[in-house]
């Protein structure tokens, strides 16, 4: 599954409020930071905690958004990243070795939390990639 991703710098909850009225959507899921499990290597301040981590707000029968607020500044940087959802370790490690090169690493793909691997890149044409393997 394709889904677009857009990254936010602190408004991510407000921007989806509008687009859940926009578009008389349905929120189906907000994560927020604080929601997180507690992670030495990830700190989270505490006007942080309820930034967004996660939302997936569906617009349309067929049509769903995804966003966060990011921990890095998007100005001059994109606001859309491609989420690629995958069921296959060996597939996202392809697709990721290949879309790295001479591109930027933003998250090592590695298992998080939430998913057997996660991470996201930005290749060197410019485009971000999200992957998430489930």
């Amino acid at each position: 599954m394709i889904t677009p991703y857009l990254m936010f710098n602190r408004e991510c909850d407000e921007a989806f409020k509008m687009y859940q009225k926009a578009f008389d959507g349905e929120m189906v899921a907000i994560q927020k930071y604080g929601d997180m499990p507690p992670n030495p290597e990830f700190p989270v301040a505490e006007n942080d905690k309820n930034l967004v981590l996660h939302a997936q707000l569906k617009l349309t029968e067929s049509g769903m958004i995804y966003g966060s607020d990011g921990q890095r500044n998007y100005e001059g940087s994109p606001k859309v990243t491609i989420s690629v959802e995958l069921d296959s370790e060996e597939k996202a490690l392809n697709a990721w070795e290949i879309l790295k090169e001479g591109g930027s690493v933003y998250m090592e793909l590695q298992p998080t939390f939430f998913a057997k691997l996660h991470g996201s890149v930005q290749d060197k044409y410019g485009v971000t990639w999200m992957f998430t393997v489930n």
